[in-house]
């Protein structure tokens, strides 16, 4: 089962999925799924969450959903542990907040084609952190969505542990 974070839709049957079925099984993006990301989720499911959002929302305000889907899963597409790249970074070298997104686009490009607007999604993520302004409204949205889906992956576990603890408890 393919779902995104507090989703019950399964992903694969949706037409979501359509938009990214040529590279979601992509080795490259199933080495993601060994890298922990934002503490409590992997770097594939955190990509796939911002995938999914940004295209539900640029698909209610008529964007370009399908740019958004495909930009979301590649937009942190590099493999290198970023609390050991920024521990050990010399003085002038990028932080990783400003690095990766680079790294992410020429790794999207050795993937497939990628149009201007995903490039522009994946590039500028990062927003302020990466200080080009964004060329597109759909890159708004998926800078927005990537850090509304941190927020979920870091608060949603704890909330979800508490209330089993609380569920546990009322048990007894």
């Amino acid at each position: 089962m393919l779902k995104a974070i507090c989703s019950h839709e399964e992903l694969t049957d949706s037409i979501f999925y359509c938009c990214v079925d040529d590279i979601i099984n992509a080795p490259e993006l199933e080495k993601l799924k060994n890298i922990t990301h934002h503490i409590s989720t992997t770097r594939f499911q955190h990509c796939l969450n911002v995938s999914y959002y940004g295209y539900k929302i640029c698909s209610l305000l008529n964007l370009d959903a399908r740019s958004a889907a495909r930009a979301g899963l590649l937009h942190d597409l590099f493999y290198y542990d970023r609390k050991k790249y920024n521990a050990n970074k010399s003085k002038g070298q990028p932080s990783h907040s400003r690095k990766h997104s680079d790294i992410a686009v020429h790794n999207a490009e050795l993937l497939t084609d990628i149009r201007p607007k995903e490039h522009d999604m994946i590039q500028k993520h990062m927003f302020p952190m990466t200080l080009s302004l964004h060329k597109y409204k759909e890159t708004y949205i998926i800078t927005f969505v990537d850090k509304y889906c941190a927020i979920l992956e870091f608060c949603v576990p704890r909330v979800q542990k508490i209330i089993n603890r609380r569920t546990s408890n009322n048990e007894d």
